[in-house]
């Protein structure tokens, strides 16, 4: 993980939590600090540096994420060194639509938007009644919403979903239940959650429902 702002803390923190074993860099050495304990290493250096890298043995590393977003120099030499070191995933955060661009441009494997990501997600949700949303691929997308009125009470396979609505509640939670995988025999309540997928659009619409 290089670049341990808020957004490279917690992915790194999140990739530890989940056995993901991560060597944290940043030229900050108050961040260096903070995160001392926190990951399997963490060290002060300058990522625009190759000889830097070498010496960390960054190219053993499976995949290796840019989360450099105050200096977009930094991130675009940054980037530059890996490529040419030929990690085989690379996965850079970009601040900005241009600065995305040249990324992508340079060959950066997979370029990420955080903020303008989250701004979309919490647009959807101020829009409509969904708990959660997660688009999936443009135009196709998962919401998390209450189970409406009427589906209740009756088998999904009899609710003609798919050809009412366009959509497939594909996974359910019965209040104060684990969440499970919904199937045509799956009957839902009220205080029921489900795991909506579709077209956004419909999708979103369903979620409205009461």
């Amino acid at each position: 993980m290089i670049g341990l702002g808020r957004f490279g803390r917690a992915l790194a923190l999140e990739l530890m939590a989940g056995g993901t074993e991560v060597l944290g860099i940043d030229l900050d050495e108050d961040l260096v600090q903070s995160l001392n304990g926190e990951l399997t290493q963490v060290v002060r250096a300058d990522s625009t540096k190759r000889e830097a890298l070498e010496q960390l043995a960054v190219e053993e590393f499976d995949r290796v994420v840019v989360a450099i977003g105050g200096d977009v120099s930094a991130s675009i030499l940054t980037c530059s060194v890996l490529l040419a070191m030929d990690i085989p995933a690379i996965w850079a955060k970009a601040v900005t639509d241009q600065h995305g661009l040249i990324l992508e441009q340079l060959g950066v494997h997979k370029v990420i938007y955080p903020e303008k990501d989250m701004g979309r997600k919490v647009a959807h949700l101020v829009r409509g009644a969904a708990l959660d949303f997660i688009e999936i691929a443009a135009g196709y997308a998962m919401v998390k919403a209450p189970a409406p009125s009427s589906i209740q009470d009756v088998p999904l396979g009899e609710t003609g979903l798919r050809r009412s609505h366009g959509v497939t509640v594909a996974a359910f939670q019965h209040a104060g239940e684990p969440w499970d995988n919904a199937d045509n025999r799956t009957v839902l309540h009220a205080g029921d959650t489900i795991l909506v997928v579709g077209k956004t659009r419909d999708a979103e619409a369903f979620a409205q429902l009461l």
